[in-house]
């Protein structure tokens, strides 16, 4: 994992690796860190991702729930295939696709439904 912050107003987060049940819990804490700034966006970009589990799905949602307590919206980059369909088969893609409180969308700078654009 690794962070940028050249942008206080949307915060980068990379994740790589497998994100399981033994890794999720620094990844966890790096949102929470990055949410308590409560910036406008949070991305996560999961361009290295290699597996997933239940435990790093959680942390995404995680980072959807307190992103709606701040008004964060939280977006995800450079999603692997495998991960967008976990996402979908899962209902996760729907529940960051809903709507902030001020209207915003939480999917994707380009305006696609979908809550990732795959690289």
């Amino acid at each position: 994992m690794s962070v940028d912050l050249s942008d206080p107003d949307a915060p980068l987060i990379r994740v790589g690796g497998d994100l399981a049940f033994t890794t999720a819990a620094p990844l966890r804490r790096e949102v929470d860190r990055q949410l308590a700034g409560r910036p406008s966006v949070l991305v996560l970009d999961f361009a290295g991702l290699r597996f997933i589990d239940s435990t790093g799905l959680s942390v995404i949602v995680h980072a959807w729930r307190e992103g709606q307590q701040c008004d964060t919206a939280i977006r995800l980059r450079s999603t692997p295939r495998f991960l967008d369909t976990i996402l979908d088969m899962t209902g996760v893609t729907g529940l960051l696709a809903r709507s902030l409180p001020d209207g915003e969308r939480s999917y994707g700078a380009s305006g696609s439904r979908r809550p990732a654009a795959s690289a």
